[in-house]
């Protein structure tokens, strides 16, 4: 038996309305055919799209964590170089 459902679920547009190279929004992050057939949706299935939006949205938050991470890496030694590199390279001298 399906469940009724006391509040429709609104839209998660933002206004923005532009495609990022991967073809999500930059606003709300649903595909094309998500903002499409928006309106057309039940609300289990809206409620679908949101939970999908919102693991991408997760995912989008991680990947910039991981890149900036390798940038603070990047910059703390010059050329790629590592602690443990570097350790070595100093062990001989007193």
């Amino acid at each position: 038996m399906e469940q009724i459902e006391l509040f429709q679920v609104e839209s998660p547009c933002r206004g923005i309305c532009q495609n990022s190279a991967k073809g999500f929004c930059k606003g709300c992050l649903r595909s094309r055919e998500e903002r499409y057939q928006w309106f057309t949706l039940s609300e289990v299935e809206k409620r679908k799209v949101l939970q999908t939006c919102k693991h991408r949205w997760q995912r989008l938050l991680k990947a910039r964590q991981d890149k900036l991470d390798s940038l603070d890496n990047a910059k703390s030694l010059p050329y790629g170089m590592t602690e443990e590199g570097m350790q070595s390279l100093f062990d001989d001298i007193e």
